[in-house]
C-alpha cells in the first residue's frame, strides 16, 4: 500500500492555517503530508509558523515528505548568479531537518538564454554537484522536478522525464534523484512505464493530479488503476504527493484515490 502524502497549500485549505491543515489530514487518516516552499519566498507558496507546523507534525505523528527549494524558479536568464539559490539551500536544509523531512524538491527555472539545450543540461549537472557538494552529510535528498511547459509552467526549461533522469545521472549521488510527476508527464505525452524503465532507482518521489485539469483522481481521463499499476511494476515503493486542486471537499476528493492506492 503507497503512504499518501496531501499537499498542504492544496488540500485540507478549509481547516485553516498549515498547522491545522496537519491536524485535518491526520483526522482524515493520513500519515503523511507535503507542502511547496517553506517561507514563502516564492508564490503562490506562502510562510509558515514552523515552530506550530512542527508541534502539529510531532502531535500528530505525522511525515512531512517533501518541501521546495526557494527561491524555486533559480535560474533565470540573467543572472548567472547563483548565490542566492546555494544560500537558501542551507536555510532549507535546516528547516527540513527542524521538520523531520527528507527531501527537497528542485527545479531547472527557464535556462539559459542562447545555449543549446544540451549545454544547458550539463550546466544544470554542475549546479546541483556543487548543491549536493555544499549539504553533503545533511542526509537530505534533492529531488528535481521536470514540469509540464504545455499548460502550467510555459518557459520552463526541464520538462521531459529523461532529461532530469540524464541530469540525476550526472550529478551521481545517492541524495539526488527525480521527482516524476504523473500529470506533468501525462500532459506532456509521455509513456509512463517507458520513462520509469528508465528512470530506474532514480526516481526518488511522486506526485499526481489528474489531467486534464489538474483535479483530483477521477475528474480527468486519466487510467487511476493503470497508472498505480505500472508504478508499482518500476517498483517505486516511496510516498505519492497529491498535489492537485480538488473539485469538491478535501476529504471528498480523496477517496478515490485512497481506495486505489490499498488496492495498488
Amino acid at each position: 500500500m503507497y503512504q499518501l502524502s496531501p499537499n498542504i497549500e492544496l488540500l485540507f485549505a478549509e481547516a485553516g492555517d498549515y498547522h491545522d491543515r496537519v491536524r485535518a489530514a491526520a483526522a482524515a487518516g493520513f500519515t503523511a503530508v507535503e507542502m511547496w516552499g517553506p517561507t514563502g519566498v516564492d508564490a503562490p507558496a506562502t510562510p509558515k509558523d514552523i515552530p506550530a507546523l512542527k508541534a502539529a507534525l510531532e502531535e500528530t505523528g505525522t511525515q512531512l515528505t517533501a518541501q521546495l527549494s526557494e527561491p524555486r524558479t533559480q535560474f533565470m536568464i540573467p543572472p548567472w548568479d547563483h548565490s542566492e539559490f546555494y544560500r537558501k539551500l542551507d536555510e532549507g536544509v535546516a528547516i527540513a531537518h527542524d521538520l523531520g523531512c527528507p527531501r527537497i524538491v528542485v527545479g531547472s527555472g527557464t535556462g539559459f538564454g542562447g545555449w543549446k539545450r544540451q549545454v544547458q543540461l550539463d550546466k544544470l549537472v554542475e549546479i546541483y554537484q556543487q548543491a549536493i557538494a555544499q549539504i553533503d552529510g545533511s542526509g537530505i535528498t534533492l529531488v528535481l522536478e521536470p514540469v509540464n511547459v504545455r499548460v502550467d509552467h510555459p518557459g520552463s526549461l526541464l520538462d521531459r522525464t529523461a532529461e532530469a533522469v540524464y541530469v540525476a545521472r550526472g550529478v551521481d549521488s545517492a541524495h539526488f534523484g527525480v521527482l516524476y510527476d504523473i500529470y506533468h508527464s501525462a500532459v506532456e505525452g509521455e509513456d509512463m512505464a517507458a520513462e520509469l524503465a528508465n528512470g530506474g532507482d532514480l526516481i526518488k518521489y511522486v506526485q499526481l493530479a489528474d489531467a486534464p485539469g489538474r483535479g483530483e483522481p477521477g475528474t480527468g481521463e486519466l487510467d487511476w488503476a493503470d497508472r498505480l499499476g505500472i508504478l508499482r511494476r518500476s517498483g517505486y515503493d516511496g510516498p505519492i504527493g497529491l498535489e492537485y486542486y480538488p473539485q469538491t471537499a478535501s476529504e471528498a476528493s480523496v477517496e478515490r484515490i485512497v481506495r486505489l492506492a490499498a488496492e495498488a
